[in-house]
C-alpha cells in the first residue's frame, strides 16, 4: 500500500523545496508530489468573485473533499485525475493530470494537517518551521517573480488573510505532526541553508515506516 506523507508550514517556509528534493533523494523509490494548492477551488466561475476580497488562506479555499477522495484512491492503488490550478486566473486548468499510485505520495501545503480528514489519511506528517520574517520575504518574491502579483498586492494579502490564516490554521496544526524540521534561512545554497539536512531527517524516517510496513 501506498505511504502517504503531509508536509505543511508557513507560506514560505521551504516546504515546497523541501518537499521536491524528498521525491528524488528517495530515488529508487517511486514517489510523487502533489501541491494542496492545485485543489483550490476554481473560484473564478464562482458569481461575483472578486480576488481582492477572496480569503484564499482558509481551509475552505481549499477542495479537500476532492484530496480525500484523490488520498483513497491513491491508498487503493488507483490511479486519480488531479486538477491544475492557475493563480493569475484563479481557475482550474485543462486537461486534469493522471497520477498513478506509487510507493510514496508527498503532499505539500499550508493546510495539510488542518483537516481532520486529512490528518487521518497521512501515515507521516510533517511541520517546516522557518522565522516569520524569511517566510514574508519568500512569499512576496514567489507572487511577484511567479504568479503575477505587485508587491503592494502581496503586502495587503499578507496582512489581510495569510497571517490570520496561518496563525488560525496553519500553526496550530503543528501539533499534529510527527516530525518538526527546519525550513532554512533563505541564504545560500540547500546544502548550506540546512533544508539538506531536513530532507535527510525525512527520508530517513520514509525508510523506517518502509521498513517497518514490509515486516507487518
Amino acid at each position: 500500500m501506498t505511504l502517504t506523507i503531509a508536509i505543511t508550514g508557513g507560506s514560505g517556509s521551504g516546504k515546497t523545496t523541501i518537499a521536491r528534493t524528498l521525491v528524488s533523494a528517495l530515488a529508487p523509490l517511486r514517489a510523487v508530489l502533489v501541491a494542496e494548492d492545485d485543489y483550490y477551488h476554481d473560484s473564478a466561475r464562482t458569481p461575483g468573485f472578486d480576488p481582492a476580497s477572496y480569503d484564499f488562506d482558509v481551509p475552505a479555499a481549499r477542495d479537500h473533499d476532492l484530496l480525500v477522495r484523490h488520498l483513497d484512491a491513491w491508498r487503493a492503488g488507483l490511479s486519480v485525475e488531479q486538477p491544475r490550478y492557475d493563480f493569475e486566473t484563479h481557475s482550474r486548468l485543462a486537461p486534469t493530470v493522471t497520477v498513478a499510485p506509487a510507493e510514496v505520495v508527498v503532499v505539500e501545503g499550508i493546510h495539510a494537517l488542518a483537516d481532520p480528514r486529512l490528518v487521518a489519511r497521512f501515515d507521516l506528517k510533517v511541520f517546516v518551521d522557518a522565522p516569520a520574517d524569511v517566510r514574508v520575504i519568500r512569499r512576496l518574491l514567489r507572487d511577484v517573480e511567479q504568479r503575477g502579483r505587485t508587491v503592494s498586492g502581496g503586502v495587503a494579502q499578507y496582512l489581510r488573510t495569510t497571517r490570520p490564516g496561518h496563525l488560525a490554521w496553519t500553526e496550530p496544526s503543528r501539533q499534529c505532526a510527527d516530525i518538526v524540521v527546519q525550513g532554512g534561512t533563505g541564504i545560500g545554497n540547500p546544502a548550506a541553508d540546512g533544508l539538506a539536512e531536513a530532507v535527510d531527517t525525512i527520508a530517513a524516517a520514509v525508510r523506517a515506516a518502509l521498513q517497518v510496513r514490509a515486516r507487518a
